[in-house]
């Protein structure tokens, strides 16, 4: 596709009635976590929201909402951008990409694993230092149901627009529930292992397709990608613009951050949640989460404190008592002695990189 069609595709940003787009955060837009700041990650950690990194070994790449301040696609404002740390020759039972996890519930209709099972169409815009042949993957959640697929980048640091047509799995088990009903990887380099024939289904653990680029391999090199879509037919279409809220929303069923390096703010003293004194060193406190998130969260926190008239007592450890997908419910301890009874905040302790975190990522 010539960069004048993609531009004309581009062109039509009507906010859009529906899910058209399956990706979250495909725009690269909503970056709870780090807000901006790069991130040298272990295995499993996100950049922007919905994003993650899968790696073998680590210190090979840092990723980061706009790595290298480079001028984005018309029509986006931000990148994932990621840069390799070193020239490391991937083994053969190594990968390293990023990727993003679809749940279930949001390709129920696509009928995968069924002789109904719908075409798909992944379209990205790319940039690379390197050129040549990239790969990547969809993945079922059991990862033994896989389809490499490869594109082209033909110029080296100018974004490109690139499409890849996936015809539906008619094989497998491809999860409709609140679990992992896909993954969309990026491959950053892949092994033998790991790597299969580009443009067909199989019952292995493919991660990218053979003979594919390896990013990691090139010290200093940098792959830059924004506008990710996974949309059902067989054509791509212009990007699925969602209002801001929309779009933050969405990402919140998987990750909210009260405080810190968040996305939505970063005051000294965050009020995360409110209850009351328990004990003479613990209080129950009640967050009520901003949307319902996709299962019971994993809970943590930084620098936070619980306050009771005006006096602020470091918390020392979160015991949840009661927590659901909508409510959060906390017996929080602290090192320092009150009265019970008394109303009690659970908040930052003047710091702005202090937070509390809720976690339902797949």
């Amino acid at each position: 596709m010539t960069q004048a069609v993609a531009l004309a595709q581009q062109a039509s940003t009507g906010v859009s009635q529906g899910f058209k787009n399956r990706i979250i955060n495909g725009g690269m837009t909503i970056d709870q976590r780090n807000a901006g700041a790069s991130v040298t990650p272990t295995n499993g950690q996100f950049s922007v929201d919905r994003w993650a990194a899968e790696l073998s070994q680590s210190s090979k790449f840092s990723f980061q909402q706009n790595a290298g301040a480079v001028t984005p696609p018309v029509g986006f404002t931000d990148y994932l951008g990621v840069t390799s740390l070193s020239a490391y020759t991937v083994g053969s039972g190594e990968v390293f990409n990023i990727y993003q996890r679809i749940e279930g519930f949001n390709v129920a209709d696509l009928g995968w694993g069924t002789a109904n099972a719908k075409t798909v169409t992944l379209s990205f815009w790319v940039r690379s230092s390197l050129t040549g042949t990239f790969g990547g993957a969809i993945q079922n959640s059991a990862n033994n149901r896989s389809y490499p697929f490869s594109y082209t980048i033909n110029a080296a640091n100018t974004f490109e627009y690139k499409t890849v047509t996936v015809a539906g799995d008619t094989s497998g088990t491809w999860l409709t529930t609140n679990g992992n009903g896909m993954a969309v990887r990026f491959s950053l380099g892949a092994g033998a292992t790991y790597s299969g024939t580009a443009g067909a289904w199989a019952g292995a653990d493919y991660r990218s397709a053979t003979g594919a680029t390896s990013v990691v391999g090139t010290n200093g090199a940098t792959f830059y990608i924004t506008g990710v879509q996974l949309e059902v037919g067989s054509t791509a279409t212009n990007f699925d613009v969602r209002s801001i809220g929309t779009e933050l929303a969405l990402a919140q069923r998987y990750y909210q951050q009260i405080g810190g390096n968040s996305f939505v703010g970063n005051p000294l003293y965050p009020i995360i949640g409110n209850g009351f004194a328990f004990s003479t060193n613990q209080a129950d406190i009640y967050v009520p989460l901003r949307v319902t998130m996709r299962s019971t969260p994993t809970i943590t926190s930084s620098g936070t404190a619980i306050q009771v008239i005006a006096t602020a007592y470091t918390v020392t450890s979160l015991g949840d008592v009661g927590s659901t997908f909508n409510t959060v419910f906390l017996r929080i301890s602290t090192a320092g002695t009150f009265t019970a009874g008394n109303g009690a905040l659970w908040a930052g302790n003047n710091s702005a990189t202090s937070y509390g975190a809720f976690s339902s990522e797949l």
